[in-house]
């Protein structure tokens, strides 16, 4: 025994861990005299050792009782720290995901992979927890774990900030504020523990942090903020007339038409609505000419189309409405689409001119993603329809289509409440209309306040890159009757 070296249990470090050395080697550290007896037996000492034997036992800066490890406490703050990266791992992952597989642009999917190796990062920083906050055998383990609540802390407060530009309810809400309170604790508790402390040239090592930190910020306002705004949406759309063609009585006029839909541009865009409306023309000669523009005031005003010296303000009459593709569809860059349609219109028929109109709202596709429900049509005089019914004389008859809007980018979903997308389209006997309004609210036919509601759509149509287009062609019905000869 006098040639076998001394066990040195070492003084109690802040936490209450007590090193132990064997002829100036560390062989091991407990928490506690049982933690020391366990260590010293596998070392192949006796298991009923006299640790009070000055000769084989060496005790600095304290006995065989002076064991200052508080197990609830230190178990219980590694528990929170554990289970804060791991909540923060899943809300990464989940964050990240739908635009890592799902996202159209190639930078908003990078922007989704960064989340989740954020998310895995997080996890190796729980496993890490486990070393840093024991024994701490591994010297890379603070500063893993302080890389995990520096990612926390980051990704938590950008949550927050972005949440706060609105404030909406949301059930995140309830995730990522509580992450935000728990990842500033656990930085002030690394801090304290001065987590990089062992770590090989931590100045790179900080370095890196910023660095990483840095590439992900401007990855991510590229593709949140530059990218979806810098290409302009492109579309052509065109209505033209055909050759016309008398029935062999000479009764019926058939004229073709023709609605042509052209996405020019670079951006896929959803079709949210449409219609077309074909009308006759016809306008009466004045007796009253008296040298000046008849209706100056009303045409300034807009309540007639142009100021006429012969004529009186034209009327108009509906001759046919309909609309030409399905809410729901969309046309990928260099797509195209036409309709065909004849109208049959009597060869008497005392109209001056037939104008045809197309109106088109659009969504950038690469801005929201729309669920399939909005392809399915509702009709409002159903009683069935359930929240979509609404009483006729109350609100008329229209056709409702409506679904669920997700931002392409994850991060506007999980900081922003809910929103639909409902496009109506309604014929009366004046008359074919479409309305377009994006609506977090569940009555949607009958808000609470109608204009708080038309600036939430107002604010929703512009983030979502929501646009309408329309076009015109008007034809003299003389010309139809009598078509010049080829």
């Amino acid at each position: 025994m006098e040639n076998t070296p001394k066990v040195v249990v070492e003084p109690p470090d802040r936490r209450g861990l007590r090193r132990i050395s064997i002829g100036g080697e560390t062989v091991g550290s407990a928490w506690s005299l049982r933690g020391l007896r366990r260590t010293l037996k596998r070392l192949g000492y006796p298991k009923h050792m006299d640790v009070h034997d000055r000769s084989s036992m060496c005790w600095r800066g304290g006995d065989s009782a002076t064991w200052p490890d508080r197990t609830w406490r230190r178990r219980t703050t590694g528990a929170l720290l554990i289970a804060g990266l791991l909540g923060s791992m899943v809300l990464l992952v989940l964050i990240g995901i739908p635009d890592a597989f799902g996202a159209l642009t190639f930078a908003q999917k990078i922007a989704g992979w960064v989340f989740i190796l954020s998310g895995a990062l997080e996890g190796v920083a729980a496993l890490a927890v486990l070393d840093f906050w024991g024994k701490r055998q591994s010297k890379y383990t603070g500063a893993v774990v302080l890389l995990g609540v520096l990612i926390a802390l980051g990704t938590h407060s950008m949550l927050c900030f972005l949440w706060l530009q609105e404030r909406e309810y949301t059930r995140y809400l309830f995730v990522y504020i509580p992450l935000w309170f728990w990842s500033a604790w656990a930085l002030w508790l690394l801090v304290r523990e001065k987590a990089w402390r062992g770590t090989p040239h931590p100045k790179k090592f900080a370095a890196g942090v910023a660095a990483t930190a840095l590439l992900a910020t401007v990855n991510l306002a590229y593709s949140v903020v530059y990218e979806p705004s810098a290409t302009p949406v492109l579309f052509k759309l065109t209505v033209r007339f055909g050759k016309p063609v008398l029935d062999r009585d000479g009764q019926v006029l058939h004229v073709p038409l023709t609605f042509h839909t052209r996405n020019i541009g670079k951006v896929p865009a959803y079709v949210i609505n449409n219609d077309f409306s074909i009308y006759g023309i016809s306008a009466k000669l004045s007796d009253d000419v008296t040298g000046e523009l008849k209706a100056r005031r009303e045409a300034m005003v807009g309540e007639a189309d142009s100021a006429e010296l012969h004529t009186e303000a034209p009327e108009w009459e509906t001759i046919s409405a309909g609309v030409t593709a399905d809410p729901g569809t969309h046309f990928e860059p260099g797509e195209e689409f036409s309709y065909e349609k004849i109208i049959s219109l009597p060869a008497g028929a005392e109209y001056d001119s037939i104008e045809a109109h197309l109106t088109m709202q659009l969504m950038r596709k690469d801005r929201g993603k729309i669920d399939a429900e909005f392809s399915t049509p509702h009709y409002s005089w159903d009683k069935t329809e359930g929240q979509f019914w609404c009483p006729p004389k109350e609100c008329g008859e229209f056709v409702t289509y409506r679904g669920r809007l997700r931002h392409n980018n994850n991060l506007v979903n999980v900081t922003r409440r809910p929103v639909y997308v409902n496009a109506l389209w309604t014929v009366d006997a004046d008359d074919s209309y479409t309305y377009t309004f994006l609506s977090s609210s569940p009555d949607f036919t009958r808000p609470e306040d109608p204009g708080k509601a038309e600036k939430e759509s107002s604010r929703e149509s512009e983030r979502y890159g929501v646009l309408s287009l329309s076009a015109y062609s008007t034809v003299s019905f003389a010309a139809l009757l009598n078509p010049p000869a080829e």
